[in-house]
């Protein structure tokens, strides 16, 4: 619903469940690769990231991302840009990141085993959703919260 109610809607959004991959495989989902980068790396491949450019990207699971991807998802968010794992090239990119994740995340900054910086670059707008079976109607409240983030933005026009 964020998508597809904001200015992006008609540009790509992909999702990826950080939680099913391991974090060679993750990286190259987001980043891409170049042919020969690893073993199996039979051809250049585009990231999710670049895919996504102008539109938006889910990040499900997010708090099972590593630290070292955590690192350079953060990267990318500060440059605004990939860069080709030779280094010779930077791909700007404009994308709007959308992260969830079933953790208490606060815990796990407090922790350290989310970074902190990272945290407070995706977190422009909190949702708390609770569980299903705690909360009869789930759907109510964040239409209501989408409704009047929507209005808030006319009125700004």
């Amino acid at each position: 619903m964020i998508h597809y109610s904001g200015l992006r809607k008609d540009r790509p959004f992909l999702a990826v469940n950080c939680a099913i991959f391991t974090e060679e495989l993750l990286a190259s989902e987001l980043f891409g690769h170049e042919r020969g980068a690893f073993t199996g790396a039979v051809s250049t491949k585009q990231g999710l990231i670049e895919i996504a450019n102008k539109g938006s990207l889910f990040l499900d699971e997010i708090a099972e991302m590593t630290p070292t991807l955590q690192a350079k998802l953060l990267k990318v968010i500060e440059d605004r840009g990939i860069h080709e794992s030779r280094g010779t090239k930077s791909i700007k990119v404009d994308i709007r990141f959308i992260a969830a994740t079933n953790q208490n995340i606060n815990t796990l900054v407090a922790e350290g085993r989310f970074r902190e910086d990272l945290f407070y670059r995706l977190n422009v707008m909190d949702i708390y959703i609770p569980p299903s079976g705690k909360e009869k109607r789930t759907s109510s409240p964040l239409a209501n919260i989408f409704s009047k983030n929507r209005q808030r933005r006319r009125i700004r026009k």
